[in-house]
């Protein structure tokens, strides 16, 4: 108690049991910490003794430290592909969740169709094989890939084609970056038959999304260090629709000096591509030119089994393989070349910001075709998907180096 003249204080009795109280909280926080470190610190140590992976931690993630992506098996090659991912992302301890949602192409789709959707609005990335649109189905039924892309305004569709040193080509050097616009053009899916044996279909071009994608591609250009863009066009036939596109990508060019800025018609670009490929840079375009040209450009690097392609809007992201073939020739073949898909993978990871993750998988699928020169069929060579898949999840288990033989 405080007494005439002192200074010292002596707490009295329900002073020393508040006291108690805050001294008993503040130990028990502090042994709350300590257990929560050392739990932390075990799981990291179980995580780096699995497999070897000593510097592979998970990054934060939505839940738990893990992301959830929407998985779409597709057709034709595309379930066993995915089933390849999935091995190789449990071999590298990726920290991803794969919600598996089917969608069957000769049936009625709306209900699947929407499913998916749902799916990926729920979870916002999606890996994606392709999925087949029947050419027996009456003109209503709307292609999944398309309704996909559209309701979810995926307007950029991203593929870099890239020569690699372990597949033979005609051209070499080549390293180009093709986005082409999504969401309009001729797959606008406005078709009718004004009379009978008169059809009319109808080629969509915007202002606002002939911008929008004009801007993606030089905002790209310029953070991946690219010096020149080139606009993919039929605006000498089509003069108000290819026009607008055109007068568009040259009013944002504008804003742009420190990339070239160059034209060339499509058909003009098909033959510059097959005879001096490395003259293009970035490139971008309409719906249908940007099918055509990136099915040539991932020719001229090999093939359909090897270019990763991603479709990209403003809330959802979609990874899939650049050509979108089923490949259903050759399915359950054990032929099928897995690369496309993997690196596909690798871009969904880099985008999740996984990037070590990312890394590890990309150098070794590369480490298996440009230095090991395991190929499937499709690029010269005799080995198989599944061979192809054990040479890429053995590196994996070696951290990316190869293995010292006896």
């Amino acid at each position: 108690r405080r007494g005439a003249g002192h200074a010292l204080w002596v707490p009295g009795r329900k002073g020393v049991m508040k006291m108690m109280m805050m001294a008993a909280g503040r130990w028990a926080i502090a042994a709350a910490g300590r257990t929560l470190k050392h739990s932390a610190q075990a799981r990291r140590a179980t995580l780096s003794a699995h497999r070897g992976f000593s510097a592979l931690v998970p990054p934060p993630a939505m839940y738990g430290g893990r992301h959830t992506v929407t998985m779409i098996p597709g057709d034709g090659i595309g379930p066993e592909l995915m089933r390849h991912v999935r091995d190789v992302f449990r071999c590298a301890c990726v920290p991803v969740d794969f919600e598996v949602v089917d969608v069957h192409p000769s049936l009625d789709n709306k209900a699947g169709i929407e499913g998916v959707l749902t799916a990926i609005r729920r979870n916002r990335f999606a890996l994606k094989g392709n999925i087949e649109t029947n050419h027996n189905m009456p003109p209503s039924h709307k292609s999944s890939n398309n309704l996909l892309r559209t309701s979810l305004d995926l307007y950029a569709n991203v593929i870099h084609c890239q020569s690699l040193p372990g597949v033979q080509t005609r051209h070499r050097g080549i390293d180009i970056l093709i986005i082409r616009e999504n969401t309009e053009g001729e797959y606008s899916n406005l078709e009718h038959e004004s009379v009978p044996g008169v059809v009319e279909s109808l080629k969509i071009i915007t202002k606002h999304n002939s911008r929008r994608i004009a801007e993606y591609a030089f905002e790209l250009a310029r953070a991946k260090g690219r010096k020149k863009v080139t606009a993919v066009h039929k605006a000498n036939i089509m003069k108000l629709a290819d026009g607008l596109f055109l007068q568009c990508c040259k009013e944002v060019a504008e804003s742009y000096p420190d990339i070239t800025f160059e034209t060339m018609i499509v058909d003009n670009t098909t033959m510059q591509l097959v005879s001096r490929p490395q003259q293009f840079d970035v490139m971008v375009m309409p719906n249908l030119y940007g099918n055509v040209v990136s099915n040539v450009c991932a020719g001229l690097v090999g093939g359909p089994g090897l270019a990763p392609g991603a479709n990209y809007g403003k809330d959802y992201a979609v990874f899939e393989t650049g050509t979108r073939n089923t490949g259903k020739s050759i399915a359950n073949k054990n032929i099928a070349n897995p690369t496309a898909m993997l690196l596909a993978s690798c871009l969904l990871l880099d985008h999740l910001k996984l990037h070590k993750f990312a890394n590890l998988i990309r150098n070794a699928v590369m480490t298996t075709m440009n230095e090991h020169r395991l190929h499937t069929p499709d690029i010269g060579g005799m080995g198989t998907t599944m061979e192809v898949v054990q040479a890429v999840t053995q590196l994996i288990q070696n951290g990316g180096r190869q293995p010292v033989l006896a």
